[in-house]
């Protein structure tokens, strides 16, 4: 009688049940990875060197087709539109993992070649090379935290009847999660693209 088959396992496999597990629930563990993939928990390390290792893979798994846009004859606001909303587009289809990617620094070359491109767009905008760390800074805020309002309950402010009549008439417009993350998004980005023209930078 023929042996059964071992479940195959594989790097591509791992890092697809950790980012299922990121999206269901937020996080990962190599215990959960290791069930929900039928193997022994040691296997994974066969494949996989620890926590980070699979982060920084799921990382360049998000962004890997859709955060490689061409921009190389795009003026600089142009530019940096395209690559702030090809960022916003990777992340915002897996919201949970925003936190994870926080808490640890981007090595993933894909990643950093966006990270470049926003650079070079900033340098052409007149942005000084110590402030562009700062305005990285400011467009990772400006993404992630509009990722982040994606799995906020659909009714973040309920003001009392009576009161905050200015909050009131505002939130008598309706939207979705999904509409209010995105104007935001792009209010912000325009925000800050204007802001850029307008300062002089020293």
């Amino acid at each position: 009688m023929p042996r059964p088959r071992s479940p195959l396992l594989s790097v591509d496999g791992i890092v697809t049940t950790a980012l299922e597990l990121i999206d269901e629930t937020g996080n990962f563990s190599f215990p959960r990875i290791a069930r929900r993939l039928e193997v022994s928990q040691s296997s994974l390390y066969n494949h996989i060197d620890n926590r980070e290792h699979i982060i920084e893979l799921i990382r360049a798994r998000v962004f890997a087709e859709k955060l490689q846009v061409p921009v190389q004859d795009l003026p600089w606001d142009e530019a940096l539109r395209a690559v702030v909303r090809a960022y916003r587009e990777c992340i915002a289809a897996h919201p949970r993992l925003v936190q994870l990617i926080l808490a640890q620094t981007v090595q993933d070359p894909g990643a950093l070649s966006a990270y470049e491109t926003m650079a070079r767009a900033l340098e052409q905008a007149g942005l000084p090379p110590h402030r562009i760390v700062s305005a990285l800074s400011l467009i990772d805020n400006l993404v992630l935290g509009s990722a982040m309002e994606l799995t906020a309950p659909a009714v973040v402010w309920a003001p009392p009847a009576g009161s905050f009549p200015a909050l009131h008439r505002a939130l008598d417009i309706p939207y979705t999660v999904e509409g209010r993350s995105e104007a935001a998004f792009e209010l912000g980005l325009e925000v800050f693209i204007s802001g850029l023209r307008a300062l002089e930078f020293t």
